[in-house]
């Protein structure tokens, strides 16, 4: 028996003459006795993927019942139509063959026990192409896809996509019930053509009505609608409405954030929300690792409290510990305390308290300091954030001429611009940011600014390689080299600057001919091929340069180095475990091959 579009006629995007409903795939079981044959006569090699892809008796592992089988035939006549109707074949022949019998003539109750052979053979027929393709109306600027156009071939896909444009136009202008309300699709088999008319209904103008919280959180309904900034009586705009979502969505606080619009609009066009929302587990806790031959091993560990005081508040405690076996520095460690506040003054600004204390143990000094700041950052974009504060810094600092003290209030200013797919193993997109620090000195140390920037690039060629380029950029402005907080000064070597150079080997002797110091400029160089070679396998080769200078601009009082070398990548399915070994290309700091191993790409 035959089966053609015809005898499988339903309601949908489709002739309905001619239209089948998709069926969900199912998980089914081949015997192992079952032979499957699959014909196509005609069909091109895409076509005969297609089909292939659709059906369900080709994807079927081999070791299965009888009645699975069988019932897979069965679906199968649906799953074949609609890979026919979405490559625009409007009168195919399908014969699903058990046995030698069609599947669609065995009745249901008197499935086979057992099946030798299935054959599933498919005559395409020709190709049709639109005789009429016409929406009415659409919104001022809407913009139909290319393939919805008389003449093209008449694919169901592209019919749905054009009508699911035409919506989303009107519902971005604020309609948001716009929906079909008719449709006439009429194949014509004698000219192999289709005429596809849709009407719309575009609905009344809507404005936001009032938001609905269902389901019990820990977060205050106060707190969670202003977080939210739900736009009551705004215009509707889906864009708004996933911004709000989007907000409750990254203060961590929830598992889940799901906006459903109300089925009926309220008085004077008003349209409810319902904001269904589970929480995220209150804590979390996480380590980390670092090794490198020269600074040798850093461990890290955090606790995270979120929601702290019902607000959406996020509270997090770092600790570390580095220097453990190095060649020639202590130990040194880190606290941190942080606790962010969200929507504080307006939705897209958050409040952030940061107090720190820290040794650190590096090859020119010994420093201990202590950092206490307070801020605002605001998110503008998906990409864009920029942010505001002021801090106190105190650091003691111990070094072969004895020790010095220094103490400042800074005013930090920043702004970020990431469009990365994937922070920790970006293919695309750009990185930038760039912060400007003024400070004042007191008792003694020096004011100024100190200016950074970090920009970095991603662009993949092919499936399998990526390029990846980084600039750093910095420079202390006004204040002196003697006078300015050491931890403020650059240096350049190691796993953040140049791979292939010890950590922080390239500064400056400005003080004196016997004190390194760091410098009062820098520049940064990285390049990166990253290759992939298996789905778990990636080699990277790199080349690091970096320059550190005595004044503020790029002159002949710093010096250059580099290195390269190569690094070998282990996906994780969150991020690469990262080993890479470098040796020194140029300068006069080289000492021989460094090792660093870590998590993520090394930018």
């Amino acid at each position: 028996m035959s089966r053609n579009g015809a005898q499988m006629a339903r309601k949908g995007l489709y002739p309905t003459s001619l239209a089948c409903a998709f069926l969900a795939a199912s998980s089914v079981i081949v015997q192992a006795q079952t032979r499957l044959d699959f014909e196509a006569p005609g069909a091109s090699k895409e076509l005969m993927a297609a089909l292939k892809g659709a059906s369900l008796l080709q994807a079927a592992p081999p070791d299965a019942q009888a009645q699975d089988l069988f019932a897979s035939a069965r679906a199968d006549y649906a799953k074949l139509i609609g890979a026919l109707y979405g490559a625009g074949y409007y009168a195919p022949v399908i014969h699903i063959l058990v046995d030698g019998k069609e599947a669609a003539t065995i009745p249901p109750l008197d499935a086979p026990t057992k099946i030798t052979t299935i054959v599933e053979r498919i005559t395409p027929g020709p190709i049709f192409n639109f005789s009429a393709a016409d929406i009415a109306p659409i919104a001022e600027g809407t913009s139909l896809p290319v393939g919805f156009h008389v003449g093209q071939p008449a694919l169901s896909g592209v019919m749905q996509d054009a009508v699911t444009t035409a919506i989303s136009r009107w519902r971005t202008d604020g309609h948001a019930k716009a929906a079909v309300s008719g449709q006439k699709i009429i194949a014509y088999h004698a000219t192999a053509t289709l005429d596809a008319r849709f009407a719309i209904a575009p609905g009344p103008a809507v404005t936001f009505g009032k938001l609905v919280i269902d389901g019990k959180s820990a977060v205050r309904d106060a707190r969670i609608r202003a977080i939210a900034g739900f736009p009551s009586g705004a215009p509707f705009d889906p864009a708004a409405l996933e911004k709000s979502a989007n907000r409750l969505r990254r203060t961590g606080a929830f598992s889940s954030v799901s906006f459903t619009e109300a089925s009926k609009l309220g008085a004077g066009n008003t349209l409810d929300v319902t904001a269904t929302l589970a929480d995220q587990k209150p804590h979390r806790i996480g380590f980390g690792a670092e090794i490198s031959n020269s600074q040798g091993l850093l461990l890290s560990t955090y606790w995270l409290h979120r929601n702290l005081f019902g607000g959406g508040e996020k509270l997090r405690l770092d600790a570390e510990v580095d220097g453990i076996g190095a060649q020639s520095q202590g130990l040194g460690y880190k606290l941190s305390a942080r606790l962010d506040r969200p929507a504080t003054f307006s939705p897209d600004i958050s409040l952030y308290l940061l107090g720190l204390v820290q040794r650190e143990n590096l090859t020119d000094y010994r420093a201990d300091k202590v950092s206490l700041a307070i801020g605002l950052s605001r998110i503008y974009s998906d990409h864009l954030t920029a942010k505001v504060g002021f801090g106190y810094d105190a650091e003691r600092v111990t070094d072969i001429t004895g020790a010095s003290s220094y103490q400042d209030f800074n005013l930090p200013l920043g702004i970020t611009f990431d469009s990365r797919d994937k922070p920790l193993d970006a293919h695309k997109g750009r990185y930038l940011d760039a912060g400007l620090m003024p400070f004042i000195g007191l008792h003694g140390t020096g004011s100024g600014a100190k200016f950074t920037l970090d920009a970095r690039g991603y662009q993949a060629v092919g499936s399998r390689i990526v390029l990846a380029g980084r600039f750093q950029l910095g420079s202390i402005l006004a204040a002196s080299i003697a006078t300015t907080p050491r931890d403020y000064l650059f240096y350049s070597g190691g796993g953040g600057t140049v791979r292939g150079q010890p950590y922080q080997s390239l500064g400056v002797y400005a003080i004196s001919p016997t004190l390194h110091t760091g410098g009062r400029s820098f520049m940064g160089l990285s390049g990166e091929a990253r290759t992939k070679v298996s789905d778990t396998i990636g080699i990277v080769a790199f080349y690091d340069a970096g320059y550190v200078g005595a004044n503020s601009t790029f002159d002949n009082t710093g010096g250059w180095h580099a290195g390269a070398g190569l690094g070998l990548r282990y996906n994780t399915g969150i991020g690469p475990i990262r080993l890479d070994v470098g040796a020194p290309v140029s300068g006069h700091t080289g000492k021989g091959m460094q090792i660093y191993i870590g998590i993520g790409q090394a930018f």
